[in-house]
């Protein structure tokens, strides 16, 4: 084999969350072909196969995974304008935040509100990354991927992809059977950048004269930094002397619900509440609900620590390890869950994938 495997390898070292037991097998893959060795060997072994990006929405158990653990470390980024556009085409093991300040540098915009956002480029399309007004699936124009069974390479449009609120069909029904291995996105050449989160355009509005910037590079800068600034206060910016940052992100999503079932989470609210409204923003017919908002009015606040694992100091959606297990944090997220669905009648969904 072209990629060397290699036994007994701790997970913890290879995900942003510091948790995880010993793979039995692990190798990294730099080419399509390396991909396919390692299929291969564990179909050979007939032990389970875990793809692995950059680490930051995986969940390892305390025992490990008892097969063959594959990170995907493909790399490679390539230009092509095309009229006002650009093509921009990443390999799927390509740093997401090494991308997007590329293309900020370079004037392309479509993608700057998704700065500082850890992981790979190939996770991106799985769950539809998204962010202060931005989501991947409007630039993805294509997703190459190795089919893991027929070990062949197939390409996706983006409506193939079936995007949707942190979906895609590569985690739901798919799951486990696509291995991205390039992303292309169309771009703005010289391009504005995107304002349209209420919390980006209050700051902006407040500290930068975007009307006086040029199009492209200028801007688009100046709404990077301010979103590096905002994920940064909330300790979502990998940093190795901020100990907050020692999480998955955000480990629940908000819940986006029928306008019957807002009713009556509203009315609950407003007999054991304390006066305030319960936020909501349009989701198409829908209204979503900002999961922070549900968990700390359950009792779960920042900085809540439990067997060590805890709530981040500087954002409620956060589970930090503090020295503690996977199962640990399993347990808290539990709690939180049926704290939740407790109190109003609404379950939360996990974001990262549990792998046991």
């Amino acid at each position: 084999m072209n990629s060397e495997i290699k036994e007994n390898i701790l997970l913890s070292r290879y995900t942003t969350l510091q948790l995880g037991g010993v793979a039995k097998y692990f190798c990294s893959c730099s080419s399509v072909n390396e991909i396919q060795e390692a299929l291969e060997f564990a179909r050979t072994k007939n032990i389970r196969t875990h793809i692995l990006g950059g680490g930051s929405n995986t969940v390892f158990s305390d025992e490990g995974f008892d097969g063959l653990v594959a990170k995907i470390d493909l790399k490679g980024i390539s230009f092509v304008e095309e009229g006002n556009d650009v093509l921009v085409t990443a390999k799927g093991g390509e740093d997401w935040e090494k991308l997007v300040k590329m293309c900020v540098e370079k004037g392309y915009a479509g993608i700057e509100c998704l700065s500082g956002i850890p992981g790979s480029v190939g996770a991106t399309p799985i769950q539809n990354v998204g962010a202060y007004g931005q989501e991947v699936k409007d630039t993805i124009i294509e997703v190459k991927a190795l089919d893991s069974l027929a070990f062949e390479e197939i390409s996706f449009s983006n409506p193939d992809c079936q995007f949707s609120y942190r979906m895609s069909r590569f985690k739901i029904h798919d799951a486990g059977k696509y291995i991205i291995t390039e992303v292309g996105f169309r771009l703005k050449k010289n391009g504005r950048p995107t304002i349209n989160y209420p919390e980006v355009k209050k700051v902006v509005e407040a500290t930068i004269p975007l009307s006086s910037l040029a199009d492209g590079r200028a801007s688009l800068e100046a709404v990077r930094n301010v979103v590096l600034s905002l994920r940064k206060k909330k300790s979502m910016v990998i940093d190795p002397d901020d100990p907050n940052t020692r999480s998955v992100g955000s480990f629940f999503m908000n819940p986006v619900v029928e306008n019957d079932q807002f009713s009556v989470v509203s009315a609950q609210w407003k007999r054991i509440g304390d006066g305030s409204e319960v936020p909501s923003f349009a989701f198409g017919n829908k209204k979503k609900i900002p999961a922070a908002w549900l968990i700390e009015k359950s009792g779960f606040h920042k900085g809540y620590v439990k067997d060590g694992i805890g709530i981040s100091e500087n954002h409620t959606l956060a589970l930090v390890n503090r020295g503690g297990t996977t199962a640990a944090l399993l347990a808290l997220a539990n709690e939180i869950q049926e704290g939740v669905g407790k109190k109003f009648g609404i379950r939360l969904e996990r974001e990262p994938v549990v792998i046991d």
